[in-house]
């Protein structure tokens, strides 16, 4: 677990009115027997995880792909080759919406805005050093071309919620 006090609560208050604010439906499904605190998810969803990123084209019209994403300080972390047509539709659109699903385990769902982290002709974010020292523990250093291969994303959710099937299972295990 990376996150501080203050990210571990501003997860717990977007997981919170995110649920308040959902359908009846939704609710009927995800409720407080059935989802996961701020830490729990955080100690749960740890390492390299599959996201299915859904984003949109320049026509409107929506496109869904895979990425390895990372929760990190609370946020969806994920990067992507610079020329993939999901970096063009992001670049032009930044919403996105990502699912992270486990079999009918879990499912954490994100509504968003994407910010770059290490954009090509611009200044990187403040702490793309310490993410970038991550990934590459994580990848290896010669995996990519880190300036010039891949560009690096934080979702910053407006919307998250967490469905666990079984609580106690999910938590005594945390995935490595």
């Amino acid at each position: 677990m990376r996150e501080t006090r203050e990210e571990l609560d501003e997860l717990q208050t977007l997981l919170d009115a995110a649920l308040s604010r959902s359908t009846a439906h939704l609710r009927s499904i995800i409720n407080t027997e059935s989802t996961l605190t701020a830490e729990q998810l955080t100690q749960i969803v740890t390492g390299m995880c599959t996201l299915a990123l859904s984003t949109v084209t320049a026509k409107g019209e929506p496109r869904i792909s895979g990425v390895d994403g990372h929760f990190l300080h609370g946020k969806w972390h994920f990067g992507t080759a610079r020329g993939a047509a999901k970096a063009r539709h992001l670049a032009a659109r930044p919403a996105v919406s990502a699912a992270h699903l486990r079999g009918e385990d879990l499912g954490v769902f994100t509504h968003g805005t994407v910010e770059i982290l290490n954009p090509q002709d611009g200044e990187p974010a403040a702490d793309w050093p310490d993410l970038l020292a991550y990934f590459t523990d994580f990848y290896g250093e010669d995996f990519f071309d880190w300036d010039n291969d891949v560009v690096y994303y934080r979702l910053h959710p407006h919307w998250m919620t967490v469905y666990a099937a079984d609580i106690a299972k999910l938590t005594a295990a945390p995935r490595s």
